[in-house]
């Protein structure tokens, strides 16, 4: 169980809608109750759920961060599809497109074909879990514990991919948002708090990536302290829990 929960550092602090925060605390909420009473294959159900939810966060970050390539990845869907994904306000829109085919996005982030094709599998594996077909895939601890570990090298190994993704998103917050007089909020933890984290879906995972953010690549703009002042209060609220 201990192992399992790490999956939450690679899912957003905060959500845009209490109804966000509720569908991944009930999901939690599943898997915990499941996994404590043995009953592991619905336990797989609920955390294979929230692993998905973690790639849809993580598409919708390329989406926000870099739309000219998130258009390009919609070359092949249908018209009513890519309409639908361009004017999403929610990453769980995502949900309206099959699983297999979402997954696609990932190769924005330089993930292989053979890499997709690992997380196809488990795509796979979860719709062999949740046919009537007779057959109880996870009836021991031991076989779901395998999974897990199974499912957090794939979310570990897709965040490590989204690192150009979080540095650029975190470089163009710094670059925006220096000017205490111009931004929402003139404290630069709560600037931080409600637009940089809140609003990009920012994980703990992610954070560390900012965290050690290169400030170099930023010297050329406009008000240089202003830009050390913003990561130096990022660094002071959240280094401590990296």
């Amino acid at each position: 169980m201990e192992e399992a929960i790490e999956l939450g550092v690679y899912l957003p602090r905060s959500f845009k809608s209490p109804k966000e925060q509720e569908y991944i605390a009930f999901l939690w909420g599943a898997f915990q109750t499941n996994y404590t009473h043995c009953k592991y294959q619905f336990a797989f159900l609920a955390y294979h759920m929230l692993a998905m939810s973690f790639i849809y966060f993580n598409i919708w970050q390329i989406r926000q961060t870099e739309p000219r390539d998130f258009e390009k990845g919609l070359i092949g869907f249908g018209k009513d599809v890519e309409k639908n994904l361009l004017a999403a306000t929610s990453p769980f829109v995502f949900s309206t497109v099959p699983e297999r085919s979402i997954l696609r996005f990932l190769r924005l982030i330089a993930c292989d074909n053979s890499k997709i094709g690992t997380y196809i599998k488990l795509v796979d594996d979860r719709n062999d879990t949740a046919h009537p077909n007779g057959n109880i895939f996870f009836s021991t601890q031991a076989a779901l514990d395998i999974k897990i570990r199974e499912i957090l090298r794939v979310v570990d190994e897709i965040q490590v991919h989204s690192r150009p993704v979080i540095e650029h998103c975190y470089g163009d917050f710094l670059r925006q948002n220096h000017d205490p007089d111009e931004r929402e909020y003139p404290d630069a933890a709560d600037q931080i708090r409600e637009v940089l984290i809140h609003g990009n879906y920012l994980s703990q995972k992610d954070i560390e990536i900012c965290l050690g953010f290169d400030l170099g690549s930023v010297a050329d703009s406009p008000q240089p302290e202003g830009i050390r002042q913003l990561h130096e209060a990022l660094v002071t609220n959240y280094a401590s829990d990296a």
